[in-house]
Protein backbone atom coordinates (compact mmCIF):
# COMPACT_ATOMS: atom_id res chain seq x y z
CA UNK A 1 0.00 0.00 0.00
CA UNK A 2 1.69 3.50 -0.99
CA UNK A 3 1.00 5.52 2.15
CA UNK A 4 -0.08 9.33 1.72
CA UNK A 5 1.35 11.91 4.13
CA UNK A 6 -0.77 14.86 4.61
CA UNK A 7 1.20 17.90 5.68
CA UNK A 8 -0.65 19.48 8.32
CA UNK A 9 -0.61 23.00 7.28
CA UNK A 10 -2.30 22.39 3.97
CA UNK A 11 -5.15 20.94 6.65
CA UNK A 12 -5.12 24.41 8.29
CA UNK A 13 -5.39 26.29 5.55
CA UNK A 14 -8.34 24.20 4.25
CA UNK A 15 -10.18 25.00 7.36
CA UNK A 16 -9.13 28.47 8.31
CA UNK A 17 -10.29 29.08 4.30
CA UNK A 18 -14.18 27.89 5.15
CA UNK A 19 -13.93 28.84 8.56
CA UNK A 20 -12.93 32.68 7.75
CA UNK A 21 -14.70 32.82 4.28
CA UNK A 22 -11.22 33.93 2.64
CA UNK A 23 -8.23 33.26 1.35
CA UNK A 24 -7.05 36.92 1.85
CA UNK A 25 -8.14 36.24 5.66
CA UNK A 26 -6.26 32.34 5.44
CA UNK A 27 -3.47 34.42 4.46
CA UNK A 28 -2.91 36.82 7.39
CA UNK A 29 -3.52 34.48 9.73
CA UNK A 30 -1.21 32.03 8.71
CA UNK A 31 1.13 34.45 7.63
CA UNK A 32 1.33 32.98 4.11
CA UNK A 33 0.52 34.27 0.50
CA UNK A 34 -2.37 33.92 -0.96
CA UNK A 35 -0.94 31.83 -4.10
CA UNK A 36 0.71 29.50 -1.43
CA UNK A 37 -2.74 28.76 0.22
CA UNK A 38 -4.36 28.35 -3.21
CA UNK A 39 -1.08 25.95 -4.03
CA UNK A 40 -2.28 24.11 -0.77
CA UNK A 41 -5.51 23.32 -1.08
CA UNK A 42 -4.85 22.25 -4.75
CA UNK A 43 -1.92 20.13 -3.42
CA UNK A 44 -4.46 18.64 -1.54
CA UNK A 45 -6.70 17.45 -3.87
CA UNK A 46 -3.87 16.24 -5.55
CA UNK A 47 -2.62 13.88 -2.51
CA UNK A 48 -6.62 12.68 -1.55
CA UNK A 49 -7.01 11.97 -5.08
CA UNK A 50 -10.33 13.54 -4.42
CA UNK A 51 -12.02 16.66 -6.05
CA UNK A 52 -13.03 18.88 -2.62
CA UNK A 53 -14.29 21.39 -4.16
CA UNK A 54 -16.63 21.96 -7.24
CA UNK A 55 -16.88 25.55 -10.07
CA UNK A 56 -19.90 26.95 -10.27
CA UNK A 57 -18.80 30.15 -11.61
CA UNK A 58 -16.10 31.98 -10.01
CA UNK A 59 -17.26 30.30 -6.89
CA UNK A 60 -15.97 27.10 -5.14
CA UNK A 61 -18.00 24.49 -3.45
CA UNK A 62 -17.00 22.05 -1.23
CA UNK A 63 -17.93 18.77 -2.35
CA UNK A 64 -19.28 16.01 -0.52
CA UNK A 65 -15.59 14.30 -0.92
CA UNK A 66 -14.56 17.83 0.59
CA UNK A 67 -16.51 18.05 3.24
CA UNK A 68 -15.09 14.59 4.54
CA UNK A 69 -11.92 15.91 4.19
CA UNK A 70 -12.65 18.91 6.32
CA UNK A 71 -14.58 17.10 9.18
CA UNK A 72 -10.96 14.92 9.40
CA UNK A 73 -9.11 17.77 9.08
CA UNK A 74 -10.76 19.08 11.99
CA UNK A 75 -10.26 16.57 14.04
CA UNK A 76 -6.50 15.80 12.81
CA UNK A 77 -5.96 19.66 13.74
CA UNK A 78 -7.59 19.57 17.17
CA UNK A 79 -5.32 16.25 18.63
CA UNK A 80 -2.24 17.81 16.82
CA UNK A 81 -3.18 20.90 18.86
CA UNK A 82 -3.68 19.57 22.23
CA UNK A 83 -0.99 17.12 22.03
CA UNK A 84 1.13 20.06 21.44
CA UNK A 85 -0.73 22.17 24.26
CA UNK A 86 -0.26 18.63 26.76
CA UNK A 87 3.25 18.54 26.12
CA UNK A 88 3.55 22.62 27.06
CA UNK A 89 1.42 22.71 29.71
CA UNK A 90 3.76 21.30 32.52
CA UNK A 91 5.99 24.28 32.13
CA UNK A 92 3.08 26.96 31.96
CA UNK A 93 1.74 28.70 34.50
CA UNK A 94 0.14 31.88 36.20
CA UNK A 95 -2.88 34.07 36.70
CA UNK A 96 -5.32 35.46 33.87
CA UNK A 97 -8.20 37.56 34.21
CA UNK A 98 -10.65 36.80 31.02
CA UNK A 99 -13.33 39.42 30.66
CA UNK A 100 -16.68 38.29 28.97
CA UNK A 101 -20.29 39.53 28.72
CA UNK A 102 -22.43 36.65 31.40
CA UNK A 103 -24.23 35.58 27.86
CA UNK A 104 -21.42 34.35 26.53
CA UNK A 105 -19.61 33.28 30.04
CA UNK A 106 -23.03 31.07 30.82
CA UNK A 107 -23.22 29.78 27.20
CA UNK A 108 -20.51 29.43 24.97
CA UNK A 109 -17.43 29.25 27.68
CA UNK A 110 -18.08 26.18 30.05
CA UNK A 111 -16.83 23.45 27.74
CA UNK A 112 -13.66 25.09 26.71
CA UNK A 113 -12.55 26.53 29.91
CA UNK A 114 -12.80 23.32 31.53
CA UNK A 115 -10.92 21.66 28.84
CA UNK A 116 -8.50 24.36 29.61
CA UNK A 117 -8.21 23.47 33.06
CA UNK A 118 -7.01 20.28 32.58
CA UNK A 119 -5.09 20.73 30.07
CA UNK A 120 -3.58 23.57 32.36
CA UNK A 121 -3.92 22.97 35.58
CA UNK A 122 -1.45 25.28 36.82
CA UNK A 123 -3.15 28.28 35.22
CA UNK A 124 -5.41 30.15 37.38
CA UNK A 125 -8.54 32.04 35.57
CA UNK A 126 -10.53 34.80 36.94
CA UNK A 127 -14.06 34.88 35.66
CA UNK A 128 -14.84 38.90 35.10
CA UNK A 129 -18.36 39.21 33.55
CA UNK A 130 -19.43 42.93 32.26
CA UNK A 131 -20.69 44.29 29.50
CA UNK A 132 -18.81 44.60 26.04
CA UNK A 133 -18.17 48.27 26.06
CA UNK A 134 -16.39 48.57 29.76
CA UNK A 135 -14.52 45.11 29.07
CA UNK A 136 -12.58 46.57 25.99
CA UNK A 137 -11.54 49.53 28.21
CA UNK A 138 -10.39 47.39 30.77
CA UNK A 139 -8.21 45.22 28.09
CA UNK A 140 -6.79 48.64 27.51
CA UNK A 141 -5.76 49.38 30.52
CA UNK A 142 -4.43 46.17 31.61
CA UNK A 143 -6.95 45.72 34.24
CA UNK A 144 -8.32 42.57 32.11
CA UNK A 145 -6.38 40.28 29.95
CA UNK A 146 -8.01 38.64 27.46
CA UNK A 147 -11.86 39.78 26.50
CA UNK A 148 -14.19 37.61 24.66
CA UNK A 149 -16.58 40.84 23.69
CA UNK A 150 -19.53 41.41 21.10
CA UNK A 151 -18.32 44.08 18.37
CA UNK A 152 -20.17 47.69 18.56
CA UNK A 153 -19.40 49.97 16.10
CA UNK A 154 -17.00 51.99 17.63
CA UNK A 155 -15.01 49.05 18.03
CA UNK A 156 -11.44 48.93 16.55
CA UNK A 157 -8.70 45.88 16.89
CA UNK A 158 -9.41 42.63 18.57
CA UNK A 159 -9.73 39.08 16.41
CA UNK A 160 -12.77 37.76 15.22
CA UNK A 161 -13.62 34.54 16.22
CA UNK A 162 -17.05 33.89 15.77
CA UNK A 163 -20.27 35.31 14.82
CA UNK A 164 -23.67 34.95 16.21
CA UNK A 165 -27.12 34.59 14.91
CA UNK A 166 -29.46 37.20 16.57
CA UNK A 167 -32.53 35.83 17.29
CA UNK A 168 -36.12 36.70 18.56
CA UNK A 169 -37.13 34.75 21.58
CA UNK A 170 -39.83 34.23 24.21
CA UNK A 171 -41.08 32.21 27.32
CA UNK A 172 -42.38 28.78 25.71
CA UNK A 173 -46.12 29.81 26.23
CA UNK A 174 -45.67 33.49 25.77
CA UNK A 175 -47.55 35.63 23.25
CA UNK A 176 -46.03 38.44 24.29
CA UNK A 177 -45.12 39.27 20.43
CA UNK A 178 -48.81 39.91 19.80
CA UNK A 179 -49.32 43.05 21.86
CA UNK A 180 -49.23 46.68 20.46
CA UNK A 181 -46.76 47.85 21.19
CA UNK A 182 -44.84 44.55 21.32
CA UNK A 183 -42.95 44.42 24.79
CA UNK A 184 -39.75 43.78 24.94
CA UNK A 185 -36.47 42.92 27.42
CA UNK A 186 -33.17 44.76 25.65
CA UNK A 187 -29.80 45.37 27.49
CA UNK A 188 -29.12 48.88 28.06
CA UNK A 189 -28.31 51.74 25.42
CA UNK A 190 -25.64 51.45 23.50
CA UNK A 191 -25.42 48.03 23.47
CA UNK A 192 -25.70 46.09 19.21
CA UNK A 193 -28.20 43.85 20.40
CA UNK A 194 -30.32 46.71 21.74
CA UNK A 195 -29.82 48.66 18.25
CA UNK A 196 -30.67 45.58 16.08
CA UNK A 197 -33.92 45.08 17.84
CA UNK A 198 -35.32 48.54 17.47
CA UNK A 199 -33.56 49.51 14.34
CA UNK A 200 -35.45 46.42 12.54
CA UNK A 201 -38.66 46.55 14.38
CA UNK A 202 -38.49 50.44 13.48
CA UNK A 203 -38.15 49.29 9.72
CA UNK A 204 -41.30 47.47 9.00
CA UNK A 205 -43.11 50.19 11.47
CA UNK A 206 -44.05 47.84 13.89
CA UNK A 207 -45.04 49.67 17.20
CA UNK A 208 -42.87 48.49 20.40
CA UNK A 209 -42.18 49.82 24.07
CA UNK A 210 -39.48 48.74 26.54
CA UNK A 211 -40.98 46.31 29.20
CA UNK A 212 -37.01 45.43 30.89
CA UNK A 213 -33.94 46.89 30.69
CA UNK A 214 -31.07 44.78 32.32
CA UNK A 215 -27.64 44.62 31.93
CA UNK A 216 -27.55 41.07 32.84
CA UNK A 217 -29.35 37.94 30.27
CA UNK A 218 -30.58 36.67 33.35
CA UNK A 219 -32.85 39.64 33.54
CA UNK A 220 -33.67 39.32 29.97
CA UNK A 221 -34.51 35.66 30.61
CA UNK A 222 -36.57 36.32 33.37
CA UNK A 223 -38.95 38.76 31.63
CA UNK A 224 -39.55 36.28 28.46
CA UNK A 225 -39.58 33.22 30.63
CA UNK A 226 -42.64 35.46 32.71
CA UNK A 227 -44.44 36.38 29.38
CA UNK A 228 -43.72 39.90 30.01
CA UNK A 229 -41.96 40.22 27.20
CA UNK A 230 -39.90 39.40 23.70
CA UNK A 231 -36.10 39.74 23.52
CA UNK A 232 -33.40 39.24 20.95
CA UNK A 233 -30.28 37.28 22.26
CA UNK A 234 -27.60 34.58 20.42
CA UNK A 235 -29.26 31.49 19.21
CA UNK A 236 -26.89 29.90 21.48
CA UNK A 237 -28.58 31.22 24.46
CA UNK A 238 -31.64 29.37 24.06
CA UNK A 239 -32.35 27.29 26.60
CA UNK A 240 -35.19 24.77 27.90
CA UNK A 241 -39.06 26.79 28.14
CA UNK A 242 -37.68 29.35 25.40
CA UNK A 243 -38.87 29.14 22.08
CA UNK A 244 -37.71 31.14 18.71
CA UNK A 245 -39.98 33.23 16.98
CA UNK A 246 -39.64 34.96 14.01
CA UNK A 247 -41.58 35.71 10.90
CA UNK A 248 -44.24 33.24 11.49
CA UNK A 249 -44.90 35.72 14.37
CA UNK A 250 -44.53 38.92 12.14
CA UNK A 251 -41.47 39.99 13.37
CA UNK A 252 -38.50 41.02 10.78
CA UNK A 253 -34.91 38.99 10.53
CA UNK A 254 -32.17 39.76 12.90
CA UNK A 255 -28.43 40.17 11.25
CA UNK A 256 -25.16 38.02 12.66
CA UNK A 257 -22.64 39.74 15.08
CA UNK A 258 -18.99 39.37 15.25
CA UNK A 259 -17.44 38.25 18.85
CA UNK A 260 -14.00 39.62 19.00
CA UNK A 261 -11.01 38.59 21.07
CA UNK A 262 -8.85 41.06 22.44
CA UNK A 263 -6.02 40.63 24.38
CA UNK A 264 -4.10 43.13 26.34
CA UNK A 265 -0.75 44.54 25.67
CA UNK A 266 0.19 44.01 28.92
CA UNK A 267 -0.99 40.20 28.94
CA UNK A 268 2.85 39.15 27.86
CA UNK A 269 2.71 35.50 30.06
CA UNK A 270 2.84 32.26 28.45
CA UNK A 271 -0.56 31.41 30.65
CA UNK A 272 -2.33 34.53 29.41
CA UNK A 273 -0.77 33.41 25.25
CA UNK A 274 -2.12 29.84 26.09
CA UNK A 275 -5.98 31.07 26.99
CA UNK A 276 -5.74 33.06 24.26
CA UNK A 277 -5.17 30.55 21.52
CA UNK A 278 -7.54 28.30 23.15
CA UNK A 279 -10.74 30.36 23.13
CA UNK A 280 -9.71 31.86 19.35
CA UNK A 281 -9.46 27.92 17.96
CA UNK A 282 -12.36 27.00 20.03
CA UNK A 283 -14.91 29.53 19.10
CA UNK A 284 -14.64 28.32 15.44
CA UNK A 285 -15.55 25.05 16.28
CA UNK A 286 -18.86 24.20 15.17
CA UNK A 287 -22.16 24.26 17.63
CA UNK A 288 -22.58 21.10 17.85
CA UNK A 289 -18.74 21.20 19.17
CA UNK A 290 -18.85 24.19 21.17
CA UNK A 291 -21.99 24.02 22.92
CA UNK A 292 -21.00 19.73 23.48
CA UNK A 293 -20.73 19.25 27.22
CA UNK A 294 -16.60 17.41 26.23
CA UNK A 295 -14.03 19.12 23.92
CA UNK A 296 -12.79 18.12 21.56
CA UNK A 297 -15.39 15.65 19.92
CA UNK A 298 -15.97 14.33 16.84
CA UNK A 299 -16.76 16.75 14.15
CA UNK A 300 -20.36 16.62 12.12
CA UNK A 301 -21.67 17.69 9.23
CA UNK A 302 -20.12 20.99 7.86
CA UNK A 303 -21.40 22.12 4.40
CA UNK A 304 -19.32 24.59 3.04
CA UNK A 305 -18.47 26.99 0.13
CA UNK A 306 -15.01 28.88 -1.25
CA UNK A 307 -14.55 31.74 -3.48
CA UNK A 308 -11.08 31.46 -5.06
CA UNK A 309 -11.47 34.66 -7.38
CA UNK A 310 -9.44 36.93 -5.73
CA UNK A 311 -6.04 33.86 -6.28
CA UNK A 312 -2.78 35.48 -8.92
CA UNK A 313 -12.49 35.36 38.51
CA UNK A 314 -14.97 37.72 40.63
CA UNK A 315 -12.30 39.50 41.75
CA UNK A 316 -12.17 42.25 39.39
CA UNK A 317 -16.06 42.30 39.12
CA UNK A 318 -19.20 42.57 41.22
CA UNK A 319 -21.03 40.97 38.10
CA UNK A 320 -18.98 38.25 38.52
CA UNK A 321 -20.09 34.40 37.59
CA UNK A 322 -18.75 31.15 38.38
CA UNK A 323 -17.70 27.96 36.59
CA UNK A 324 -17.32 24.39 38.15
CA UNK A 325 -13.40 23.82 36.99
CA UNK A 326 -12.27 27.37 36.57
CA UNK A 327 -10.04 28.71 40.01
CA UNK A 328 -12.08 31.42 41.61
CA UNK A 329 -13.98 32.04 38.96
CA UNK A 330 -17.15 34.15 39.38
CA UNK A 331 -23.88 41.21 25.28
CA UNK A 332 -23.48 40.50 24.01
CA UNK A 333 -25.17 36.24 8.02
CA UNK A 334 -26.41 36.05 6.06
CA UNK A 335 -30.19 35.62 7.31
CA UNK A 336 -32.52 33.43 5.16
CA UNK A 337 -34.65 35.06 2.30
CA UNK A 338 -32.27 38.05 2.20
CA UNK A 339 -29.35 39.41 0.22
CA UNK A 340 -26.42 41.23 1.89
CA UNK A 341 -23.42 42.89 -0.22
CA UNK A 342 -19.85 40.43 1.02
CA UNK A 343 -16.71 42.12 0.67
CA UNK A 344 -15.30 40.13 -2.25
CA UNK A 345 -13.18 37.68 -1.00
CA UNK A 346 -16.06 36.26 1.62
CA UNK A 347 -16.80 32.92 1.17
CA UNK A 348 -20.58 31.62 0.11
CA UNK A 349 -21.28 29.16 2.51
CA UNK A 350 -25.28 27.96 2.14
CA UNK A 351 -26.08 26.16 4.79
CA UNK A 352 -28.60 24.06 3.05
CA UNK A 353 -26.35 23.55 -0.18
CA UNK A 354 -24.80 20.04 -0.76
CA UNK A 355 -23.16 20.40 -4.31
CA UNK A 356 -23.36 16.93 -6.51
Amino acid sequence: MNLINLDIRMLRSLTSVVETGSITETARRLGRTQPAITLQLQRLEELTGKPIFVHEGRKLYLTADGEIVLSYAKSILGFHDELLSQLASPDIEGHVVLGTPDLYAAFLLPSILKLFRKTFPRVQVDLNCSLSTPLVGCVRRGEVDIALVTRMNDFTGGQVVRQEQLIWMTGEQSTAYNESPIPLALLPPGNIYRDHAIERLESQRLRWRLACVSDSVGGLQAAAFAGIAITVLGRSALVRNMREIGAAEGLPPLPKVDLLLYKSATATSKAASALHDYLAHYLNLDDELLLGTELPMTVGHHPGSVNLSEQPALKASSNACSFPGVSNAADGGEIPGTRRIRPPDQVYRPRARRPV
